[in-house]
């Protein structure tokens, strides 16, 4: 389990640290308050703030950091089971976990659909008048083309609900980067089965480490690139990290040249 704080490191603000975060940097926008921007009664009558702040965030305007790249690890060691993800940038994506081992519980840029007639778009379909300040429109009807965000008002993707099979199959849950404050997905960190090791890797504590702990519960507060770090390094796999970094770091031409072994 993710949220914003494993992409703070990759320049991405989250949303609610004091100062720092979006919510209080959305002056510009003009919103009647800060959450309106992701109010879809609010989007459907005004979704120029909206589509202000997806300039910003757009997949490719950020890139994966080490936290991405250790889920990515994991799943090329057949050890990822799924990853649930609070996070709208994609970076996970662009890191190397494919779509079908996540659960962008909040939705996801890759794909957008017509809010009046219901077409399905490719989220790169958008791209260009995202980037150019307009609002997209469907060529077919005319109307608002939303990127697949889940905004309050709307119901989460049907595969969130993945989490009914997943959880109970667990051997290890790890929290890492977030809050553990917008439900439902803040319970998902009570969905192993109590004998299941939980491990927070968290600037802070939250949710149940904060009021339910268990026994075998393990607890690594502080940086969170850090405490990847340190994980991977017990492990002993910061040679293949590192490796696997180096090969999402190369422009897309020396990747086909020298790294086609690599899933991008």
């Amino acid at each position: 389990m993710a949220g914003a704080g494993i992409s703070t490191p990759s320049g991405i603000p989250d949303f609610r640290s004091p100062g720092s975060g979006f919510y209080d940097n959305l002056q510009q926008y003009d919103l009647p308050y800060a959450e309106a921007i992701f109010e879809i009664e609010f989007f459907h009558r005004n979704p120029n703030p909206f589509f202000a702040l997806a300039k910003e965030l757009y997949p490719g305007n950020y890139q994966p950091n080490l936290t991405h790249y250790f889920v990515s690890l994991l799943h090329k060691k057949g050890q990822l089971l799924r990853m649930y993800t609070q996070n709208i940038d994609g970076l996970e994506r662009l890191a190397g976990v494919p779509p079908e081992m996540l659960v962008e519980a909040h939705g996801t840029f890759a794909t957008a659909t017509c809010t009046s007639c219901l077409r399905k778009y490719d989220g790169e379909d958008l791209r260009p008048e995202v980037m150019s300040g307009k609002v997209p429109q469907c060529p077919t009807c005319k109307g608002v083309v939303k990127p697949d965000i889940v905004f309050f008002g709307e119901e989460l993707p049907r595969h969130f609900f993945k989490y009914l099979a997943d959880f109970p199959l667990a051997d290890l849950l790890i929290i890492m980067g977030t809050s553990l404050e917008v439900e439902p997905f803040a319970s998902l960190a009570g969905a192993v089965r109590s004998s299941v090791p939980r491990l927070l890797i968290n600037r802070d504590l939250v949710g149940p480490f904060v009021w339910g702990q268990r026994t075998n519960d393990v607890v690594q507060l502080g940086d969170v690139v850090g405490g990847i770090k340190t994980l991977v390094d017990a492990l002993g796999w910061t040679p293949e990290l590192e490796a696997l970094m180096a090969a999402g770091n190369q422009k897309p031409q020396d990747r086909e040249e020298g790294w086609d072994d690599i899933n991008y």
